[in-house]
Formats: C-alpha cells, sequence, structure tokens
C-alpha cells in the first residue's frame, strides 16, 4: 500500500517518520547467486550520489547494504515523476508552459554541474523523463543514479550500454564509450517530450538532417492539452526546440556542452 513506483531493480515506497518527515525508500529485490550487476546497480548510485549536492538533484539520505535486503533512502518529492505527470491530462495541464522551462532548465543546472563541477565527472546515462521528479513547487530534480558513471580521464570510459530506449545516445550503440555527450542527446530528447506532451520518436530522426523543416517541426510540436502559449513564451519554446535539435546532432562533438545549455536557460529561458 505504500509502493509508489517500480524498476527493474527495486520498488520505491513512501515512508512517513514519527516525527513527521516523509522519505522514499528504493528497496532492492533480493540478489539470487550470480547477480552482481545488481549489487554493482546499488554501490554505483551510492557513489555517484554521496558525491554530489546540488539543488536539483535528489537529495540522498543513507543506504542499508544487505545481500537479502538493500535499501537508498532519499527525499520525497511531492509530484513524482515527470513521465507520470505528461501521462495523465490533468496533471500535464498544471505543468504550464513556464514550468515546463524551468524544469528544463533545472535539468540543465544539474547536468552541468555533474559534467563541469565535479571531479570525476559524472554521467547520467539514464536521463529520460521517468527518472525527472518533481516537487510540490513543480522544481525539477534529477534522481536514479544506478547507471551513473564517474568518467576516469585515464581510462577509454568504455562500458556495456546503459540508459533507457529512445533516449540513448546512437554512437553509444557502437562504440560504447561513455562520454558527457551521451547525457547531452537524452537532454534534448527530454526537451522536446516535455514540449510535446509525450516521446517525439520518429520526429527526431525525421528531422535531423533537414534543419529547414525544423520550423514545420515547432508549428506541430505543442502539446494541445495546454492553452497556446503567449507570444513572449512562444519565442522561449522555438528557441528551446532548436536548441534540443542541437543537442541530437548525430555528431557527439558537435553537440553544445551542458554547461553552455545551463547557461542559455539562465539568460533565456
Amino acid at each position: 500500500m505504500h509502493c509508489v513506483g517500480e524498476g527493474g531493480f527495486g520498488r520505491i515506497y513512501k515512508a512517513e517518520l514519527p516525527e513527521g518527515n516523509t522519505l522514499a525508500v528504493k528497496k532492492l529485490h533480493s540478489l539470487n547467486h550470480g547477480e552482481m550487476a545488481k549489487q554493482k546497480e546499488f554501490l554505483d548510485e551510492i557513489r555517484a550520489l554521496t558525491e554530489i549536492r546540488h539543488r536539483n538533484i535528489v537529495k540522498f539520505y543513507g543506504f542499508c547494504s544487505h545481500p537479502r535486503h538493500s535499501f537508498l533512502v532519499y527525499e520525497y518529492l511531492q509530484r513524482g515523476s515527470l513521465a507520470t505527470i505528461l501521462s495523465n491530462d490533468e496533471a500535464a495541464k498544471e505543468l504550464n508552459w513556464e514550468r515546463r522551462l524551468n524544469v528544463l532548465k533545472g535539468v540543465a543546472h544539474a547536468l552541468s554541474y555533474m559534467h563541469h563541477e565535479c571531479s570525476p565527472s559524472i554521467i547520467h546515462r539514464d536521463i529520460s523523463s521517468k527518472n525527472i521528479l518533481l516537487d510540490s513547487e513543480f522544481e525539477a530534480h534529477v534522481s536514479d543514479f544506478g547507471t551513473a558513471k564517474l568518467l576516469n580521464p585515464d581510462s577509454s570510459n568504455q562500458s556495456t550500454l546503459a540508459g533507457t530506449c529512445g533516449y540513448i545516445a546512437p554512437e553509444l550503440v557502437y562504440t560504447m564509450k561513455v562520454t558527457e555527450k551521451c547525457d547531452v542527446y537524452s537532454f534534448g530528447v527530454l526537451a522536446l517530450e516535455i514540449i510535446n506532451g509525450k516521446h517525439p520518436g520518429d520526429l527526431i530522426f525525421r528531422f535531423l538532417s533537414h534543419s529547414a523543416e525544423i520550423e514545420v517541426v515547432m508549428s506541430n510540436m505543442l502539446d494541445q492539452r495546454l492553452s497556446p502559449p503567449t507570444h513572449e513564451v512562444e519565442d522561449k519554446l522555438s528557441f528551446t526546440m532548436t536548441l534540443a535539435f542541437l543537442c541530437l546532432h548525430m555528431n557527439p562533438q558537435a553537440r553544445p556542452a551542458m554547461q553552455f545549455v545551463s547557461q542559455v536557460f539562465s539568460n533565456y529561458a
């Protein structure tokens, strides 16, 4: 009755403490013999979250490590995941254009911090709407660091494929080399999803090499559940979409750094 979510590696529970605090407890599934991948995800998440402090990254309070019962304890964020909100018509209407732009700004700030202010840099590897949680004020918090990777400057940083289908950078499929540009690509997908109200799917690939047609996409990409934006907000949304397509460039080196994206949102959105 207290379960508020479930993923491939465990369930999330809402825990109300006697003194009135509310926490989110992620309980990992019990490990069978040889299931070291799940234990690695658990340890990787602890390692990443103990290194970082940012207003747009979920707060990590502690953990319990045991072969049969492992827990991660976080702050509880009232509105749940962005994916859940966008899939519900009434909740999606509450997430108006200004709030949606602010969500993207928060995610951009968090990724810029992870990529450029942490040493070593932290690559999330699973930026998607299900891993963006919103608080009561619709402020975004990046969550689920189970697939996060700390970049080693003395390593090739090659790894197994990880992430959510539809958000994974295409070069990862054939190089398996993790860079910060993998998160940049995922951010581009997320930006279009927030504006459109659903995952953009084939539109991403259809228009990547046809920049002249991006204007056509913009006119049809706004979430129809919301009232039409004002001219000022429409300009911001158009600019955001242009920035999103830059993040989706097939050549990773041509994608902007999240530090640049974060600064742009601070100055424009």
